[in-house]
């Protein structure tokens, strides 16, 4: 999850990891549904039906062309939303908590279509899905992405 100032010297990180990896990854994405079937298997969630954070989640797809552009053509959003329980496996994730988030209720949504998701109140668990989501073709040529995936998936491959 990237919560740090992005600076030139970063962005030369990024670039060298995606030169570095990119020719040996495959595209591997994951759908909306598999990402929400491994959360709820996983961790402890209840439903959130918010509406605003419904609007927030389409909002963020539909107002940005990389993640509208993932959306099969004539669908609209369809978001589910959560929040992350502090009991069971989801504990850990609390007591992980970066400061800013701590003390704060996790909690997330996934859209079933494009596979979007967000996560507030746990960059671990942003991480986790980011690297079990995986990259599609469009996303292997995104040097970011690229790094991002790198750094999630060694982080992931730790736990």
């Amino acid at each position: 999850m990237l919560a740090r100032k992005v600076t030139p010297e970063l962005v030369s990180t990024w670039k060298e990891t995606a030169k570095t990896y990119r020719s040996l990854l495959q595209p591997n994405k994951k759908t909306g549904p598999e990402i929400l079937a491994y959360l709820t298997g996983k961790y402890p969630v209840r439903e959130l039906t918010s509406d605003a954070l419904r609007d927030v989640v389409k909002d963020n797809i539909l107002s940005n062309e990389c993640h509208a552009r993932k959306m099969p053509a004539g669908t609209t959003p369809e978001v589910q939303g959560f929040v992350m329980e502090n009991t069971g496996t989801g504990k850990h994730l609390y007591e992980t908590q970066d400061e800013m988030f701590r003390g704060r209720a996790i909690i997330g949504a996934v859209e079933l279509y494009s596979a979007y998701f967000m996560v507030e109140g746990s960059s671990l668990l942003w991480d986790e899905l980011f690297a079990f989501r995986g990259l599609d073709k469009e996303d292997l040529g995104n040097y970011y992405l690229v790094a991002e995936y790198v750094a999630c998936r060694s982080h992931n491959a730790l736990r």
